[in-house]
């Protein structure tokens, strides 16, 4: 099977502390992908705490929601690696990907924080890896100007 993969970048004027307590909430992941996604999750997970994210299990199944009310995937949430203040490597399996790989890494640069995001997916109907990646890469693009926008100040 083809994979694709991809990269994005961004430095934000904020500490890696400060923007990984907007990154690791379900709030701020769907203020980063709103208003075209919205990702679902259980009562009581908004915040991802690492006593409640089992390495290598599925901790929740989301449903991806085009302008936030028409369901159009899932992802079966899992994490490989989690490290509060420094990112996270998810690699789950969705509706539409055989596999979903996802790392994202904050690093402190000179004033500020480096966010990092690595895709790599595998789709289900190889013909759609094409079509996929331009789209995914865009929404990753938007999630950073969101994301820039929002420390956008300090």
């Amino acid at each position: 099977m083809a994979e694709y993969a991809f990269e994005v970048s961004s430095v934000v004027p904020a500490p890696p502390a400060a923007v990984w307590a907007r990154v690791s909430t379900m709030t701020g992941v769907n203020a980063e992908l709103m208003p075209f996604m919205r990702m679902t999750h259980p009562r009581g997970m908004d915040r991802l705490d690492p006593a409640r994210v089992p390495l290598g299990r599925r901790v929740f199944r989301s449903w991806i929601l085009l302008f936030g009310v028409v369901p159009i995937d899932w992802d079966d949430v899992t994490f490989v690696r989690f490290e509060p203040g420094r990112g996270f490597l998810e690699s789950s399996p969705m509706l539409t990907q055989r596999r979903w790989v996802h790392e994202r890494r904050l690093e402190p640069v000179a004033g500020g924080c480096r966010i990092t995001d690595r895709v790599a997916f595998e789709p289900r109907l190889p013909l759609l890896g094409p079509a996929l990646r331009p789209l995914y890469q865009w929404v990753f693009r938007h999630r950073h100007r969101r994301l820039r926008r929002a420390f956008a100040g300090g």
